[in-house]
């Protein structure tokens, strides 16, 4: 009864509040008709996504974690023009997907999709750092490594968010086998610990289920 009701939430905000396009819709679709797992943001959180880049004006924008380029769409949407946002995606299937996806939107002039493990990428873009905003939305055994690569990557007023740290609950439970859960409440304390960030998290239930993210701001 409450994943049905919650699902009927969103459907109704979605349709006053959020307008999916058929670049949107279309990525969505092919995603699934590839077989790609159900992990891409919900609409209304696509859109969250999109407004926060947007408020914070950023001009260059971090994903870790493809998937079929949903995110990716919204997030490069909130570009001002001249802006870039680089994504980053192990699996080579997604990648290709994504790109599809991504030029099918137009936005293929300012979308760097680069293919490979991120933990060996994120490295390659010390020389074109410092980023405005960093979505991390990949593996979760590897959030605190991401996390203290977004931090040499940023700067005083870069934004970090990490998706998918709630767990259907279980990041409450210190001693879960689950490496997924134990790299949330890493990532988490490690942002909770860190001098330069300012950090709240939030739980959300709706059509994509009961999860939450992770918002940081980096102060100095």
């Amino acid at each position: 009864m409450a994943q049905q009701t919650w699902t009927a939430v969103d459907a109704y905000f979605d349709g006053l509040l959020v307008e999916e396009d058929e670049a949107l819709t279309g990525a969505a679709a092919d995603s699934e008709a590839a077989g790609l797992p159900a992990h891409q943001v919900a609409p209304n959180q696509g859109k969250l996504l999109h407004l926060l880049a947007r408020i914070r004006g950023a001009r260059r924008i971090l994903e870790i974690g493809t998937l079929g380029g949903y995110s990716t769409i919204w997030l490069a949407r909130a570009l001002p023009e001249g802006g870039q946002l680089v994504t980053l995606e192990v699996d080579e299937r997604c990648a290709e997907i994504a790109a599809a996806n991504i030029a099918r939107a137009g936005l293929q002039d300012s979308v760097d999709i680069r293919h490979g493990r991120a933990i060996d990428l994120l490295p390659q873009l010390a020389g074109t750092a410092p980023f405005d905003l960093v979505f991390i939305d990949a593996d979760k055994p590897s959030n605190p490594e991401y996390l203290e690569w977004a931090l040499k990557l940023t700067r005083p007023g870069s934004v970090i968010i990490g998706d998918n740290v709630v767990r259907d609950g279980a990041v409450v439970d210190a001693t879960s086998s689950d490496p997924r859960v134990q790299g949330v409440r890493r990532f988490t304390e490690l942002i909770a610990e860190h001098p330069r960030l300012t950090a709240t998290a939030l739980q959300t239930v709706g059509s994509k289920g009961y999860d939450g993210l992770v918002m940081a701001l980096v102060t100095q």
